[in-house]
């Protein structure tokens, strides 16, 4: 919370789901055949991540076609159909999402070999 001017209640700084619900409706307005999400997931709570997923698969799901840049996974996963994962500018998998997850190339990127 930020203190507002003498007199005024302090006020609340926004959830990052607000600006982005107000994001998403805005590039939903336009009708588009592609919809391209950028980094939607971060910064939300647990819950907040749910409502995203549902209302991303309704999306899905009624036919809009979706491109989904994301560095929380486990987001994207309960989502996608197909999984391209990037290392360093070039794809190192392709596929369905538990097949890219369990991907020697992905594993080493992400985790390094040790783990492997």
């Amino acid at each position: 919370m930020r203190p507002g001017a003498a007199g005024e209640p302090p006020r609340r700084e926004p959830r990052p789901a607000q600006p982005k619900r107000l994001e998403l409706a805005r590039a939903l307005a336009t009708e588009p055949e592609v919809l391209l999400l950028d980094e939607i997931g971060a910064g939300l709570t647990d819950a907040e991540a749910a409502e995203l997923v549902a209302t991303i698969t309704q999306l899905r799901d009624r036919g809009l076609a979706i491109v989904w840049i994301e560095h929380i996974v486990h987001v994207l996963v309960q989502v996608v159909e197909r999984l391209v994962c990037l290392a360093q500018g070039r794809v190192i998998a392709d596929g369905e999402p538990d097949a890219v997850m369990r991907s020697p190339a992905v594993i080493d990127a992400y985790l390094g070999t040790a783990v492997a």
